[in-house]
């Protein structure tokens, strides 16, 4: 087979997917790069189709054995990829995203992401989820799209891993999360109670929220959990960055509810 080049009709088609509007309304997205794709394949009925250049094909030689793929020149691979430097495989998926009532009632730690704006945060916070074992993740209010290509690839793969939801109201998913019999602990660095003194809490169905990457939490939205929790600095450093706070936040909580 001839690649395609990235004037090609198919390669024009999948890379509309880089706009929001488009994702949302055709249900697809892209996952770039060999371990995303690999996430991808591990999900049944997940992936629509695989652009991979020759080179990739043999280097991902594993990966992609049992897989059709639509070879394309290395130009028409970077037309789909916003790496700097493209791995040479993407996949077109259909998207993973669950009610969200379902994964509130569910077992396990829950995370509710409020007006996360940045899609490397966004990414990191679902793959620190996957490692610490937490149950799933919302993407509420205006947080970023999760099909963000920076999103897709910041996750290393746990996009397809971790269930997830996407609701424009975190009020009402944090009403939803306590009805269901769930602790909301706020991160919030003025928080009233110490993480290292907070084992009584984590040993419960906890969803833990988290705000904003530059302003925190709304007021309205601190106000509806049952716990401000603030993470204590030994240092000079005014406060944590978001993904890092996200995973002290997710590991204090696995170590306490493993015993």
């Amino acid at each position: 087979m001839t690649p395609l080049t990235a004037g090609n009709a198919r390669v024009k088609e999948a890379r509309k997917l880089s706009r929001r509007s488009v994702r949302t309304e055709r249900r697809l997205f892209l996952a770039d790069g060999p371990k995303a794709v690999e996430g991808a394949l591990e999900v049944p009925d997940r992936v629509v189709e695989v652009f991979a250049t020759p080179a990739a094909v043999d280097q991902y030689a594993d990966l992609l054995a049992a897989v059709d793929v639509t070879l394309v020149e290395h130009r028409a691979l970077g037309s789909l990829s916003d790496a700097v430097n493209p791995a040479g495989v993407v996949a077109v998926c259909r998207h993973l995203d669950q009610p969200v009532d379902g994964l509130i009632e569910a077992d396990g730690t829950l995370v509710i992401c409020a007006d996360i704006r940045d899609p490397g945060n966004a990414g990191t916070v679902i793959r620190t989820a996957d490692a610490a074992g937490a149950h799933a993740v919302v993407f509420a209010g205006q947080s970023v799209d999760p099909y963000n290509p920076k999103t897709v690839r910041a996750s290393v793969g746990s996009l397809f891993h971790v269930p997830f939801a996407i609701d424009p109201d975190p009020a009402a998913v944090i009403r939803a999360a306590q009805a269901a019999g769930r602790v909301v602990l706020a991160a919030d660095g003025g928080g009233e109670v110490d993480l290292f003194a907070a084992d009584h809490l984590l040993d419960q169905r906890v969803a833990w929220l988290f705000g904003n990457e530059a302003w925190g939490l709304p007021p309205e939205l601190a106000v509806l959990a049952d716990h401000r929790v603030r993470i204590p600095i030994r240092g000079r450093a005014e406060s944590l960055n978001l993904a890092t706070a996200a995973a002290v936040c997710l590991y204090a909580s696995a170590k306490v509810q493993r015993g």
